[in-house]
């Protein structure tokens, strides 16, 4: 861990570091644009091949769907307990999802003028659900509830297969629960692109959500205008905001809590006003590390993605977080509220000691789906609104258009549009518009 203080020299090499602006490797971008166009010449047979060379599984397209049969009996091979947790979180993340849900609306907002948005669900949808050290079955229940809620038609989701192709029963068992209609066991850039473009065996959707690391989100970039995507997710950050009232046990607690993903890749921050708590947190960190069975992953961020900062005020730590845009940011502070409405880019706030960022990751109800790597100063976390498309509606009577209609015909005549002016005139007979006419013949 480095701890670097607004006293020293390199405070502002780190300050400067904070305002990403999230982009991808260059040789990642290249390495994804020949996948993706791959998989748009030759279909299966390319996802096939890329499945086989990244995820050392070569199976036929006849065996990538999972069916619901399938994801059905895996739930007698997982826990009850974990059974009843994934039941838990379904509940609390539906709930959530009802209550963002938009409606359609409709009003006179001038005398002869309705006007509204109609909310209608995305048709289907393709959700990405990450493989690799652990299998994320919250990211399952973090995704298919809110297209589900929203009234997504057809939710297909693909998956990276594991050694000979399985799944973890604790992840079918989630995409049963959750109603998912169609399953892949295939993962990477490849589920990406069969998914935006369609193969003979995936079909193609109209979205694609959920998070990935640096190939998946290249993807995801790169298609964009072929689909729709929900955000840029990659490797998971915390940023904590805390002072001298914060516990050091806990802060240190949290840190390790999201340098346990695995990637090496995480990223954790302490920003504090307090230069006690960075010795005490250091300390703590030492001494839980030794106990988790992940340390070995949990080291590599340590080393090299790590920071303890001690800052001049609660305002400066405030302004270093809204430029770093971090994923998750955890407040520890007397004034817990009053900070976190300060903070204007995050994906997700947790307020207080009592709510770790892990209530997030597994149950409070939002999506654990978040922007990463600075792109939370533009996108936000998953939501239920995100499935469903929005369209504007537009109702005039004949007393609004000849009332309005010239401001339509003045348009027109500056920007050269007569056919726009006409379509009024032709249904209102203005004098205007019959003068321009005239002046036309």
């Amino acid at each position: 861990m480095q701890q670097v203080s607004y006293k020293d020299s390199g405070f502002d090499e780190l300050s400067a570091r904070l305002n990403r602006q999230g982009e991808l490797p260059t040789d990642v971008l290249e390495i994804v644009r020949g996948v993706i166009d791959s998989v748009r010449t030759q279909g299966d047979e390319a996802v096939q091949a890329f499945t086989a060379r990244f995820d050392d599984v070569d199976l036929p397209p006849a065996q990538w769907e999972i069916s619901r049969e399938e994801c059905k009996a895996a739930g007698r091979l997982v826990s009850p307990e974990f059974r009843r947790a994934a039941r838990a979180t379904l509940s609390n993340v539906k709930a959530f999802a009802r209550l963002g849900r938009r409606k359609s609306w409709s009003r006179v907002v001038r005398p002869g003028v309705r006007l509204g948005e109609k909310f209608d669900p995305i048709g289907r949808v393709g959700v990405y659900v990450p493989g690799g050290t652990a299998p994320l079955a919250s990211t399952v229940l973090m995704t298919v509830p809110f297209a589900k809620v929203a009234g997504v038609r057809e939710v297909i989701v693909c998956t990276p297969p594991g050694a000979g192709g399985s799944v973890a029963p604790e992840v079918l068992y989630a995409l049963y629960l959750t109603g998912a209609d169609r399953v892949f066991r295939v993962g990477g850039a490849q589920a990406i692109a069969a998914m935006g473009l369609g193969t003979p065996t995936i079909p193609a959707v109209d979205k694609i959500v959920g998070p990935g690391n640096a190939y998946v989100t290249a993807a995801k970039q790169l298609m964009v205008g072929r689909v729709a995507i929900d955000l840029l997710a990659g490797p998971s950050e915390l940023l904590v905001l805390a002072d001298s009232t914060a516990r050091a046990d806990w802060v240190a607690a949290d840190l390790l809590a999201q340098a346990e993903h695995g990637s090496g890749h995480e990223e954790v921050v302490l920003l504090t006003t307090s230069k006690k708590l960075i010795q005490q947190v250091q300390a703590e960190v030492d001494r839980q590390v030794e106990s988790l069975s992940r340390r070995n992953y949990i080291a590599k961020v340590l080393e090299r993605g790590t920071w303890l900062v001690h800052v001049r005020s609660m305002e400066q730590a405030i302004e270093m977080a809204n430029r770093f845009a971090p994923e998750h940011v955890q407040v520890h502070a007397a004034n817990a509220r009053k900070v976190a409405a300060a903070v204007t880019t995050a994906g997700a706030i947790y307020i207080g000691g009592y709510s770790p960022v892990p209530l997030g990751d597994f149950t409070a109800g939002p999506s654990h789906v978040l922007p990463t790597g600075g792109a939370g100063k533009s996108f936000s976390g998953l939501t239920v609104d995100q499935f469903q498309r929005k369209t504007s509606m537009v109702e005039y009577t004949q007393t609004a258009l000849e009332r309005e209609g010239p401001v339509v015909e003045e348009f027109g005549r500056v920007e050269g549009l007569d056919a726009h002016a006409c379509s009024v005139t032709i249904r209102t007979g203005s004098t205007q518009g019959k003068r321009r006419q005239g002046r036309h013949e």
